[in-house]
């Protein structure tokens, strides 16, 4: 089991949009399994690939005892439905503040044989997808807050020791 360091609020990869996988090969195959190792842990939900420093479109996901991963995916449905739920990163650790999601989601992409995967889901599910595409397309949570949360998150995220001040 390998557990990737992770990357925090302030490094350049993560807001960085990230380039599609073009090669199935090993070294695809360690990044899907480095990615499924690290959302184990408890109360992780998803795990993007920058997150630990890849900048390739893959995410791994643990919800409701659903397990998996998918490989340049797209969300391709989102419900009309939203609500305001709490949400929080790995990358941000410690803050959480209720952010704008779709109540139901549906991600296509493919599988380490390229082959077609589709994930779809409601409540958390639909919030961590949409959460783990976002952080492929250089996008973090607290881009969607507005703009008054956004700048309590950003005055709190400074004060923490894993800030990256660059």
């Amino acid at each position: 089991m390998a557990l990737r360091e992770l990357r925090y609020f302030g490094d350049p990869v993560l807001k960085t949009v990230c380039d599609p996988v073009t090669r199935f090969d090993k070294g695809l195959e360690q990044l899907v399994t480095d990615l499924l190792d690290t959302v184990r842990p408890d109360g992780r939900a998803g795990l993007a690939a920058p997150q630990i420093g890849v900048s390739l479109r893959v995410f791994s996901y643990e919800v409701d005892n659903l397990f998996g991963y998918v490989i340049n995916p797209e969300i391709v449905e989102l419900s009309d439905e939203t609500h305001e739920i709490n949400e929080g990163c790995l990358s941000v650790p410690e803050l959480w503040f209720p952010t704008r999601r779709a109540t139901r989601a549906v991600v296509r992409g493919v599988d380490l044989r390229n082959e077609p995967v589709t994930v779809e889901g409601e409540g958390v599910l639909a919030q961590c997808l949409q959460h783990e595409v976002d952080h492929l397309d250089g996008t973090l949570y607290l881009d969607r807050l507005d703009k008054d949360r956004k700048r309590e998150a950003l005055k709190q995220a400074r004060d923490k020791d894993w800030f990256w001040s660059r």
